[in-house]
């Protein structure tokens, strides 16, 4: 299926699997490129090192475009921008806000910039700083979310930009596909579906927590890191709900620690990181930021359903299954195409 985000990134297939912390990794990522989809390895999660070595390992087993999710707020952002031009990944995604000179760089090594935005301003500023196209969430999404739905979004920043629009939140099959590209979108993210496939690493039994939700048990709370975030309605996040500030402040420290830790980071790039993702916020807040990776990494990776936070998008009150990856791009495409024939009487 060819459109604008195809031509434009090398995939056969307009469909994205989004650069998940702990999730997306060389596994997920290489089984995504090899159905011919992009795949976005997420780096946020990974020390400088870490990248390079998933970098190479997905090159191993895929010759097909991948995608890297970075950070650009990151203390070492301009080295992973560095070692993505050294390794000539094909694409660039943003978390968050990227950086005008990023941007320049990597479009100057060739290298396709797609960022994610929530909002039509956010697409018009980094359209005007180069981005080769956009990802837009709605709210319906898993992670860092927004309050507008998709169906309200996607119009919105189809008519403030030229570049190809890559529509997420609320997406896991060809009707979704075909829906997407009626507005005029190029393509389909998603995150959830991608989660729950066999190549994902994600341990079994927290994939069979996501498969026993219905469509009302995610919730958007504040509580992880002072954000919008969705995830799994839990015990845990219960009780985040019910917690004071000085009761989430002093886990959030605690987190803080860990993930100075794992990652090599200063408190001062920590705390700059913080700062750059909550803006004029209490230090609180700013510790917080922290806060996520941890509680989302003893869910998604050590499997604690107890002390770690699920993020994920209201689409998993509708998925009862774990396809392999290359099932799930081939059915999303062929349902696409045979509704879009149906519609144009072909």
């Amino acid at each position: 299926m060819r459109t604008a985000i195809t031509d434009l990134t090398g995939v056969a297939h307009p469909v994205v699997q989004t650069g998940m912390g702990w999730v997306a990794g060389p596994r997920l990522v290489s089984a995504t490129a090899e159905a011919g989809a992009l795949g976005i390895l997420a780096s946020a999660t990974m020390t400088y090192d870490e990248l390079e070595a998933a970098i190479k390992e997905t090159r191993a087993r895929t010759g097909n475009p991948f995608g890297v999710n970075l950070r650009a707020d990151a203390e070492d952002a301009e080295r992973r921008v560095d070692l993505l031009i050294r390794e000539g990944v094909r694409v660039a995604s943003f978390a968050l806000a990227p950086r005008k000179e990023l941007i320049a760089r990597l479009k100057d090594a060739g290298i396709v910039v797609i960022p994610s935005v929530g909002a039509a301003r956010h697409a018009e500023k980094v359209a005007a700083w180069g981005a080769d196209a956009v990802i837009v969430q709605g709210g319906e999404g898993g992670g860092h979310t927004g309050g507008v739905a998709t169906t309200l979004l996607l119009p919105s920043v189809l008519d403030a930009v030229d570049i190809p629009v890559v529509a997420a939140g609320g997406f896991f099959d060809g009707r979704g596909l075909a829906a997407a590209l009626a507005y005029g979108a190029a393509g389909v993210a998603m995150g959830t579906r991608f989660l729950l496939t066999r190549e994902s690493t994600v341990p079994d039994a927290v994939k069979q927590a996501y498969l026993k939700r219905g469509l009302g048990d995610t919730v958007v709370t504040t509580k992880v890191d002072g954000l919008p975030h969705r995830v799994l309605r839990t015990d845990l996040v219960d009780a985040l709900e019910r917690s004071g500030r000085l009761a989430g402040l002093v886990r959030a420290v605690g987190n803080a620690m860990r993930f100075r830790r794992r990652t090599g980071l200063s408190w001062r790039g920590m705390l700059r990181e913080g700062v750059a993702m909550h803006g004029e916020r209490s230090w609180a807040q700013v510790i917080m930021a922290a806060n996520t990776p941890m509680l989302l990494r003893a869910g998604l990776v050590e499997g604690d359903l107890g002390a770690g936070v699920l993020a994920s998008g209201q689409v998993v009150g509708l998925l009862d299954d774990l396809p392999a990856v290359a099932d799930v791009v081939t059915e999303v495409v062929a349902d696409a195409e045979a509704i879009l024939r149906r519609l144009g009487g072909g």
